[in-house]
């Protein structure tokens, strides 16, 4: 069964409120539904409409080089112009002649992001915003636990959510991953083997939600540490996978240098629990993300382990002082021995235990609450 896509995306009124003040630019993964949000704010919302303009266009790519943009409009889309490698100096031109006039809302994928982190020439000229997957407040309002289910299965990306059939996910999954690999890859990065990309990404699935070892990954793939460190940075740049540090202190002996990885598209971890906890972990980093672009605060997502392997799968943290800890259990309704050893001993008051249940078992003696996941998110309010 197909469902109709929401009109209104979780940042679209941010992002509407903010191009009144300077430019916008929006990034996020491959096939995520940046073009479509930055179309909804066209009318019509249509990829013909003469203020949106996308470098792969040869027309549009002649004219933007030519200095040419539509006169009379009130807001200009610039779509994919990143791969233009002095994509900088173009748009801060057209800022800077025009900003009087006319709104700007820039879309890219991992290399507008990358650029950002360098030197900027466009600082002070911006705001940018991440866009994630559909989760499942955006996805339903007042979620079931059908809709839960459709999710963890499908994922979060528009089209295979939309559709819900087994066949097109397996191949939009399989034709995404290759694009990305052979296409945003050698955009980004001088890489001289892609195969060796696709060794680590195959391999990368059965590590979802334990400590990585690049060390392992290493001996499998025969090359150097820091080729492996510098792949999956590239991976993380590209809005493949993400990896959260370790939280704690010495007085919990907290281990500190091993990440867990997780992947921007949950349907790409194991199913059972792996995917539940790859799905929490998304929807927390979209809840720090949100916050870190529409509020400006310093948001964090880690997760807590000491040396003899008690472990909490995740901690928010909000200015460096953590707000709430989450444990991902599947059905299980008492409360992890690691959350109560860890609530004693940390500065973190809130500890939930999250699952994929209905019954709200609420706090007991202990304080750590075990409740569904959706009234999690309906409570923080996630986006």
């Amino acid at each position: 069964m197909k469902l109709l896509m929401p009109p209104i995306r979780y940042i679209q009124p941010a992002v509407q409120a903010d191009l009144t003040e300077k430019m916008v630019f929006l990034g996020g993964p491959r096939q995520v539904g940046k073009s479509t949000l930055a179309l909804s704010f066209l009318s019509p919302p249509q990829a013909t409409h003469p203020a949106y303009l996308n470098w792969d266009s040869p027309q549009h790519r002649t004219a933007l080089l030519g200095g040419e943009l539509p006169s009379g409009q009130p807001l200009i889309v610039l779509d994919e112009i990143h791969k233009f490698s002095r994509w900088r100096s173009l748009v801060k031109g057209f800022y800077d002649t025009q900003k009087s006039q006319t709104q700007f809302l820039v879309t890219g994928s991992a290399r507008l992001d990358y650029y950002r982190k360098g030197g900027d020439s466009l600082q002070g000229r911006y705001h940018y915003y991440r866009l994630h997957p559909f989760s499942l407040r955006e996805y339903q309002r007042t979620p079931s636990a059908s809709d839960l289910a459709r999710l963890l299965k499908f994922g979060g990306f528009p089209e295979p959510l939309w559709r819900g059939e087994e066949r097109f996910w397996r191949r939009w999954q399989r034709e995404r991953l290759g694009r990305v690999t052979h296409e945003d890859l050698r955009d980004l990065e001088n890489v001289r083997d892609v195969s060796i990309i696709d060794l680590l990404l195959e391999s990368l699935p059965e590590r979802v939600g334990s400590p990585l070892s690049v060390q392992s990954l290493r001996e499998l793939l025969r090359v150097a540490h820091e080729s492996v460190e510098r792949w999956l940075s590239i991976l993380e740049t590209l809005y493949v996978c993400f990896r959260i540090s370790p939280f704690g202190s010495t007085r919990i002996r907290a281990v500190k240098k091993e990440r867990k990885l997780y992947f921007w598209d949950w349907s790409q971890a194991p199913d059972g629990g792996p995917r539940f906890e790859n799905l929490v972990a998304a929807q927390l980093l979209k809840f720090c993300h949100f916050i870190e672009d529409t509020e400006g605060h310093a948001m964090e997502l880690r997760y807590l382990r000491d040396i003899d392997r008690r472990e909490v799968d995740f901690v928010v943290l909000k200015d460096r002082k953590p707000l709430f800890a989450v444990e991902c259990k599947s059905g299980e309704q008492k409360p992890s021995p690691a959350a109560i050893y860890f609530r004693e001993r940390t500065p973190i008051r809130r500890f939930f235990q999250v699952h994929l249940g209905k019954r709200d078992y609420g706090n007991d003696l202990t304080g750590v609450r075990v409740l569904p996941f959706a009234t999690f998110c309906r409570e923080w309010e996630m986006p």
